[in-house]
């Protein structure tokens, strides 16, 4: 696929958050992360619509997994985007469903790398994945890896870049990195790097500024902090809440604006189950923040040591 330079997607809409870049391709800077479509199990037609809204609304950058539930967001997607959308659709690899209170393990070794790979060429139902992430369980919250799951970087890398030789893959990031991980990717041509960052939890500035450097983009999952119990949340500082009155506009959309004018590197994708939330999402991404607003966002305390690891 080649890159489209215009600030149109291939459906003709105009890019989500403007044009940014993925490797050689040019996407929308407000993209889709669709791992909460899971919560739609039960309603596949709303699950489609908001996938067919997003395309409408100029978001040609979505991001899934196979574990996803287990293939079913997948399915989703391969049944609601078609070629002529001009959809990227980025995976990744580093973990396989599991069932309990975590619902993920850690699947880390070379050859489970490649299942992973192969599984969601089936379920995406494509001949080559656009951009495969290598999940790493070195940083920020979620899975460890221990006994055989501890695997060197390099021997994963090799594999990455052995699937991409033969085709199965275009292009290779990380996800849940650290700098001297990222720094011994480079020379296997990593086009995007996804970690969990926001305006409270900004621990990887330096990794930001080498991605930067490098042409790398910085795709931040966790983007308003999140959710789970004891981590940090955008929506819930004083200061993002009082530049959002003045705006008006939500605190959310205040947050996602701000990773778009923090670096050009940045590509959104918020997740959402909810079509009014994925219209707002992409509306952050015309939401100019005046240096007023900017000078007092960067005066937000980074709060990233309150992340839990584990």
């Amino acid at each position: 696929m080649t890159s489209n330079p215009s600030s149109t997607t291939a459906t003709g809409a105009p890019r989500a958050g403007g044009a940014g870049q993925l490797g050689d391709r040019s996407v929308s800077r407000v993209g889709y992360g669709a791992m909460q479509l899971e919560r739609l199990h039960g309603d596949r037609p709303a699950a489609i619509a908001l996938l067919r809204r997003a395309v409408e609304l100029g978001v040609d950058h979505v991001d899934t997994a196979e574990f996803y539930g287990d293939g079913f967001v997948n399915g989703l997607i391969r049944e609601s985007i078609h070629p002529e959308d001009g959809v990227v659709v980025v995976s990744k690899v580093g973990a396989d469903p599991a069932s309990g209170p975590i619902p993920l393990r850690p699947a880390q070794r070379p050859e489970q790398l490649r299942a992973s790979v192969e599984a969601n060429l089936r379920s995406l139902g494509v001949d080559r994945l656009a951009v495969v992430n290598l999940r790493r369980l070195d940083s920020g919250p979620g899975l460890r890896a221990d006994g055989d799951q501890v695997v060197d970087l390099d021997d994963q890398l090799a594999e990455m870049v052995a699937m991409r030789d033969e085709g199965m893959i275009d292009a290779i990031g990380l996800s849940s990195a650290d700098l001297d991980g990222l720094r011994r990717a480079i020379p296997a041509g990593i086009v995007c790097v996804q970690n969990a960052y926001s305006l409270v939890a900004r621990a990887d500035e330096d990794m930001l500024a080498l991605c930067a450097s490098e042409g790398i983009a910085w795709v931040p999952y966790f983007p308003l902090g999140s959710a789970f119990p004891g981590m940090p949340k955008v929506t819930e500082a004083p200061t993002v809440r009082a530049v959002a009155e003045t705006l008006g506009c939500t605190p959310s959309q205040v947050g996602l604006a701000w990773l778009l004018q923090h670096s050009p590197e940045v590509l959104l994708i918020p997740g959402t189950a909810d079509i009014s939330h994925l219209e707002a999402n992409v509306a952050a991404g015309s939401l100019a923040l005046d240096e007023e607003s900017l000078v007092a966002l960067g005066a937000v305390p980074s709060r990233s040591a309150d992340v839990p690891l584990g």
